[in-house]
């Protein structure tokens, strides 16, 4: 009977007494030497020291068996993409076949990069072979004649031993890399680089051990001239480049394992019994109590039932204000608890969490593709040729016009082409500052979903916002009560109180929360009845009790018309004002408000100084929409509007030439956030992974627009930089490289110092991407 574990199968003897692994499951022999550990007065057997690690972490979660339905925050498999062509996914690291670049884990990880390690140890071997060598060539510049010391032939021939080795075995990925490109019909940094070397070393080659077939006008005192030294540097330059670009590609995945730390390693479980324990976070399932001390941070997502603290939820809104929470209130994983101690009830774990859908959303926008990277791709797909191209003129140009030893400098000229126009710089462009931005945005709260929703946020000048729950909390708030007649105040809330218990319109919540705050004595309603589109009505305590609009009261024959005045007042404020009917007369008026946030005022004028048109578009009526429009300076307002009419508006405004973003919170919008040119789903927690929309914001309020937009604007100012420098950088390196300035300057350009130039490049864009890790957002 066999069992596999992992990659480790194990043969149970016949007849042998088993027990079952609690981590794994793997049935097991029990003997002398088999790994176990007493849990309540049991004794539990485990296949490896592995396994009896895991329990030993945690012993009552594997020995209840709880362990076979635990959620992974990730999938156990790590796969691997290529930074410039997101398309390509592979299970294993390895060159890309398009661009030959080394792919990179879907998920930035803390494992060390197999290829930077590769890279970096060929480098140093090129390296101290390229010391000598270049002794060898250029040592009498400065006092060090050792080719002549030694003669020029025995000197070629150490060239040769020198450079063979690095040639052959530290320059095989490039090697490797440019044949795949061949193979792909994709032609790429590597196609040159190959050629660039494998000609300098072969003519080298032959140099050396042929040099009877040139001419005597080639030969340099003894011997013709090699170039094994410009081969071994080039190489040499180039791993330095690649080590340090693999290394700031790293840094550009610093924030996701930033807002991966941010999770503890344990949480605090409480047992059925009452004894507290700290459990791997991996081990936590939905409904398990956990306990948040002071300065803790929360675990996981969940719901707190006892006790009551603030929490910093900076790290994951941009916000800095803390949040009261006490029981009932939902709680977020990685925010941290400031003072009081809570006990939470796990709601969300692994994969669920907030947390970890906030990665996997950084993560796939590291891996979109935006708009303006198409023109790059273009340029790319015809630069590789049109680079051979022009090398091979470069030749022969140098050959027909050129001084002797003219083939001398033909191929100097044409390696120098080659090295120096690799188009790296051009490809990483893009996709550099995207990752960079995304990771960028996370830390303050912004959720790019791809990166052409942050392309075409720059672009936008229109923005279309809800009211409720954008502008305003979403949480109204009883706000007055006015009394019309001999019934008290206590006694008008306590009556509404009760016929609003029955009630599901959004209000009714706010006058019960705000009767109780004022102390009003609870009552029960009976015979309730809702009249649509009016209020509600039935008895309590024997009296009875309307509760509505205007029309209702009409339908009870009672005059409004002194009322309505006062309830205008209160509507002009931005609030609802409803009418309170006792025993047929009217007692009073209770209005409710929807609060503006704080930020908003503040938010509005930010958008209009960045140039944004701002409509309110609500489902609220006029008068209220108005009111909230007036505070808040708001340009435009669109009031009493459902769903598909936010939608039409999105389209007329389209037809007229505008770029729109539409704000809302994500349920009704959901058509209009689709439509928009960018949608943008406001809140937290439930809305995070809003599919009908390119941004989400954390924070839920408007600030998180206007650091979207100065994200955006960041970003796109970023990519036109680096792709500038990437066109600007072949535009003057090619015609140099190929001895343009030769004729008037006698310059012709080393193709060593072609190789720095390149690896540069490079390197530049990538330092000039990481500077959107500290823009001010």
């Amino acid at each position: 009977m066999e069992h596999a574990h992992g990659d480790m199968e194990t043969v149970i003897p016949k007849g042998a007494e088993t027990a079952k692994d609690p981590v794994c499951g793997m049935t097991v022999a029990m003997g002398a030497k088999t790994r176990h550990a007493d849990f309540q007065n049991k004794t539990y057997h485990f296949c490896s020291e592995k396994c009896e690690t895991k329990f030993n972490a945690d012993p009552w979660f594997y020995a209840t068996g709880r362990a076979a339905g635990r959620k992974k925050a990730a999938p156990a498999d790590v796969q691997y993409t290529c930074p410039m062509h997101p398309e390509i996914i592979r299970d294993a690291p390895g060159p890309c076949p398009i661009c030959g670049m080394a792919l990179e884990p879907v998920m930035p990880t803390d494992e060390p990069s197999h290829e930077l390690t590769d890279f970096t140890r060929r480098m140093w071997i090129s390296a101290v072979a390229a010391v000598p060598l270049i002794v060898l060539t250029m040592g009498e510049l400065v006092g060090l004649p050792v080719r002549d010391w030694i003669g020029h032939q025995i000197a070629s021939y150490v060239e040769f031993v020198l450079a063979t080795p690095i040639v052959l075995w530290a320059a095989l990925p490039f090697f490797k890399r440019g044949w795949d490109s061949l193979i792909n019909r994709s032609p790429n940094m590597w196609t040159l680089i190959s050629l660039g070397v494998a000609a300098a070393y072969l003519y080298s080659i032959v140099a050396t051990f042929l040099p009877g077939i040139f001419p005597e006008v080639y030969r340099m005192g003894q011997g013709v001239g090699t170039y094994f030294e410009a081969a071994v540097v080039i190489i040499a330059l180039v791993f330095v480049g690649q080590v340090l670009e693999l290394r700031a590609r790293e840094r550009t995945g610093d924030a996701i394992r930033a807002l991966l730390d941010l999770a503890p390693k344990t949480a605090r479980r409480i047992l059925p019994d009452g004894s507290e324990y700290d459990a791997p976070l991996e081990n936590v399932m939905e409904g398990d109590r956990l306990r948040v001390r002071p300065g803790d941070a929360v675990p996981v997502d969940g719901t707190v039932i006892e006790g009551r603290s603030s929490l910093d939820e900076g790290m994951l809104t941009g916000e800095s204000m803390p949040v009261e929470k006490g029981p009932g209130d939902a709680v977020t994983g990685a925010t941290i608890n400031k003072n009081g101690s809570l006990v939470i009830e796990a709601s969300k774990v692994g994969a669920d969490t907030v947390l970890a859908q906030i990665v996997a959303m950084v993560s796939n926008a590291r891996r979109s593709r935006a708009p303006i990277q198409g023109m790059a791709d273009r340029v790319a797909a015809v630069f590789v040729p049109t680079v051979v191209g022009v090398a091979i003129l470069a030749f022969v140009l140098w050959m027909i016009f050129g001084p002797d030893p003219a083939l001398v400098f033909a191929i100097a000229a044409a390696v120098s082409v080659l090295i120096i126009a690799c188009p790296c710089a051009l490809g990483l462009a893009t996709p550099i500052s995207i990752t960079t931005a995304a990771g960028r945005g996370a830390q303050a709260g912004v959720l790019i979903k791809d990166a052409e929703a942050l392309e075409r946020m720059a672009g936008v000048d229109t923005l279309i916002v809800d009211k409720t729950g954008t502008l305003t909390m979403g949480k109204p708030k009883l706000t007055d009560t006015i009394v019309l007649s001999d019934v008290t105040e206590a006694d008008i809330l306590s009556l509404a109180a009760a016929l609003e218990r029955g009630s599901e319109h959004p209000l009714a919540e706010a006058i019960v929360e705000g009767a109780e705050a004022h102390g009003a004595i609870r009552q029960e309603a009976t015979d309730f009845e809702a009249v649509t589109g009016k209020g509600v009505r039935g008895k309590v305590g024997g009296r009875a009790v309307a509760l509505g609009n205007s029309a209702m009261m009409k339908d009870m024959d009672l005059d409004t018309a002194d009322a309505d005045a006062k309830a205008d007042t209160l509507r002009t404020d931005g609030k609802t004002a409803m009418f309170v009917a006792v025993d047929g007369t009217l007692a009073g008026i209770v209005a409710v408000a929807d609060p503006i946030k704080e930020s908003t005022a503040q938010a509005i004028k930010e958008l209009h100084a960045q140039g944004l048109r701002v409509i309110m578009a609500t489902g609220d009526n006029e008068r209220t929409a108005q009111a909230v429009a007036g505070k808040l300076g708001i340009d435009e307002v669109r009031a009493g509007v459902l769903p598909e009419d936010k939608k039409t508006l999105i389209d007329q405004l389209r037809k007229d030439g505008h770029k729109i973003a539409m704000a809302g919170d994500g349920v009704n919008d959901a058509p209009a956030l689709a439509a928009a040119d960018v949608g943008i789903a406001m809140g937290t927690g439930a809305d995070v992974a809003m599919e009908s929309a390119g941004i989400t914001l954390l924070g839920g309020d408007l600030m998180g627009i206007v650091r979207a937009r100065k994200l955006a604007h960041a970003t796109l100012r970023n990519i036109k930089q680096n792709l500038f420098f990437a066109f600007a950088y072949n535009a003057l390196g090619i015609p140099i490289a190929a001895g343009l300035l030769y004729p008037v300057t006698g310059l012709l350009l080393s193709p060593m110092i072609a190789a720095a130039a390149m690896s540069l490049s490079s390197v530049s864009v990538i330092a000039n991407a990481l500077r959107l890790r500290r823009v001010k957002l």
